[in-house]
């Protein structure tokens, strides 16, 4: 299952507003980095599929969620709960660092290995 595409006017009603915790993956299709975590971002929301939702935001076309959240470089993940912002990975960054970054706004008892 691929992360959703969200855009500018989606945004509060995808992310803000979602009853479960967001990962927002902030990229643009001429970033070479975002390619490459791009295949991590996909496997981290099929590990994760009962526990978060995942969504990609193109910050090319969707300018103003990437300027009101200071996007300066990409990739930047952010995870979102109860509508804020509660962390942030800048970079392509291996799995276990993306995870491990996500169980720490799970409940305990459902974060994976």
């Amino acid at each position: 299952m691929a992360a959703a595409q969200v855009k500018d006017d989606t945004f509060k009603a995808e992310v803000l507003e979602s009853q479960v915790p967001v990962l927002v993956d902030f990229w643009a299709p001429w970033c070479g980095p975002c390619r490459m975590v791009a295949p991590v971002v996909d496997e981290i929301a099929e590990l994760y599929a009962d526990q978060i939702k995942v969504v990609k935001i193109n910050t090319d076309e969707n300018p103003n969620v990437a300027s009101q959240y200071g996007i300066r470089s990409i990739p930047t993940l952010m995870i979102f709960k109860d509508g804020q912002q509660v962390d942030m990975v800048v970079g392509a960054v291996p799995k276990t660092t993306l995870a491990s970054t996500l169980a720490k706004h799970l409940p305990q008892s459902s974060a994976q290995p």
